[in-house]
């Protein structure tokens, strides 16, 4: 079993508690934040009371501590006065995309190396608000979910399935058996213009690594390369996003279309 990790954040542990309370073991709270006048609670000390009962609800150990040991225990000041001692969140299986596969809108986000634990729980966050069934990724050189992916991705991780595969360029195979039609980005000079292309129905969106972009053998699987029109400014223009960026740019996209008229 993995050994518990501290997570840290407000809506990153009340997701936790509410979804996987079992893998909750001690709660630690910035010292003097506990129960205070609901008159004067803002919607954070309304979640932070929140967590307080469910902690208590399960039976969750509940200390207080001082800012600088919050900090120390989770290793960063981003903490916002709760940490959380839990089991981490294991990656879903990969026997789950056939199920989601089924469905006649189903909708993908893979992300081909994406290493970076701010971007993955950035994309985390884009894929939950922007209708994904599921995350994709491989096993190997990617950003696993740790507590920092679970702050940035504001509690997404909690109920977003991240599916960890072994073999990225078989999983597309895969999908397209399946029925997906797999859209990869890409500056290529083969790539369409995003709104150009058809995003309904099944579908996989691929996003790569902001410095290499998508493996070759992601590439060649892919069934249509797409890019992001971008008219640039009198600064002249960019040639490249930041990964969650660029993913949400795209999610947008596919949301916009599947949803218009």
């Amino acid at each position: 079993m993995a050994k518990p990790v501290h997570f840290y954040g407000i809506h990153a542990i009340h997701a936790l508690l509410s979804h996987r309370p079992t893998d909750a073991m001690a709660l630690f709270i910035q010292q003097g934040r506990a129960h205070k006048d609901s008159s004067t609670q803002d919607e954070a000390d309304s979640t932070f009371e929140e967590i307080l009962q469910l902690a208590e609800q399960m039976g969750v150990s509940i200390q207080e501590a001082s800012r600088d040991k919050l900090t120390a225990l989770c290793g960063s000041p981003q903490h916002q006065g709760v940490v959380l001692n839990a089991r981490p969140l294991a990656m879903a299986d990969e026997g789950e995309i056939t199920s989601l596969a089924q469905s006649d809108d189903a909708l993908f986000l893979v992300l081909d190396q994406i290493t970076d634990a701010h971007n993955l729980g950035a994309c985390l966050r884009t894929a939950a608000a922007m209708g994904v069934d599921a995350v994709i990724c491989p096993k190997h050189h990617s950003a696993s979910l740790t507590p920092t992916v679970a702050k940035v991705s504001v509690g997404a991780m909690e109920i977003m399935p991240v599916i960890a595969v072994t073999n990225l360029a078989r999983c597309i195979e895969n999908l397209k058996q399946a029925g997906v039609f797999v859209y990869g980005t890409a500056l290529d000079a083969t790539a369409k213009a995003l709104p150009d292309v058809d995003l309904k129905g099944k579908v996989a969106i691929i996003m790569g690594s902001e410095g290499e972009g998508m493996r070759r053998l992601t590439t060649e699987r892919c069934d249509e390369l797409v890019y992001i029109p971008m008219t640039g400014n009198k600064h002249g223009s960019l040639q490249s996003l930041n990964v969650s960026v660029a993913t949400g740019m795209v999610l947008y996209e596919v949301s916009r279309q599947r949803h218009q008229p």
